[in-house]
């Protein structure tokens, strides 16, 4: 499930809205919800998430990343019970939801990189494609975003710290960034 435009279904306290005044020509403005682009604003959102879903969070059937809702369980009865309980909750606090985001009743969904099913979680594989279409790291940088990326997915790559650690040598401030055959291999 997706919450509608999430962030502006969190009202700011009186002490915020001064904070995050807008001041213009013909005017002075405040907002009354949480606007995108306030650099606090998902951790503030999945906090508000985290304490509306406590008991369903730590059932370990429920998982919210910032307005992503997803819903898992064993069995169909147990799935429509679950949805049932969550949406609930939902009309309780007034939340809205975007219908034309969610997906109900999968077998297999892919979010945040993983392909989520009753049997496993594993690796979506368009996105190991495009890391691995993708040229050899020429700089630190793209070093370092690169072992991000497989460190995202070290529950699926045994002893990743060892295959990886000429790697994240090659990242220390002070070496110079050169590729050896170690390094490619790894």
């Amino acid at each position: 499930m997706d919450a509608l435009k999430g962030f502006h279904q969190n009202f700011l306290t009186e002490n915020a809205k001064k904070l995050l005044r807008i001041i213009v020509h013909y005017g002075i403005f405040e907002y009354l919800r949480i606007p995108f682009g306030i650099k606090n604003a998902p951790s503030h959102y999945q906090r508000m998430m985290k304490t509306i879903f406590p008991e369903e969070l730590s059932e370990g059937w429920l998982i919210i990343y910032i307005d992503d809702i997803i819903i898992f369980s064993e069995t169909w009865d147990s799935h429509l019970a679950r949805l049932e309980r969550v949406l609930q909750k939902i009309v309780q606090v007034n939340m809205k939801i975007s219908l034309k985001k969610c997906h109900f009743a999968y077998s297999e969904l892919k979010a945040l990189g993983n392909v989520v099913s009753s049997l496993s979680l594993g690796i979506d594989k368009n996105k190991v494609a495009a890391v691995l279409l993708k040229r050899m790291p020429q700089a630190k940088k793209e070093m370092q975003s690169f072992l991000g990326f497989a460190g995202y997915y070290r529950q699926h790559i045994k002893h990743l710290a060892r295959i990886a650690k000429s790697l994240y040598k090659l990242c220390e401030q002070q070496k110079v960034y050169e590729m050896t055959e170690e390094r490619v291999k790894a």
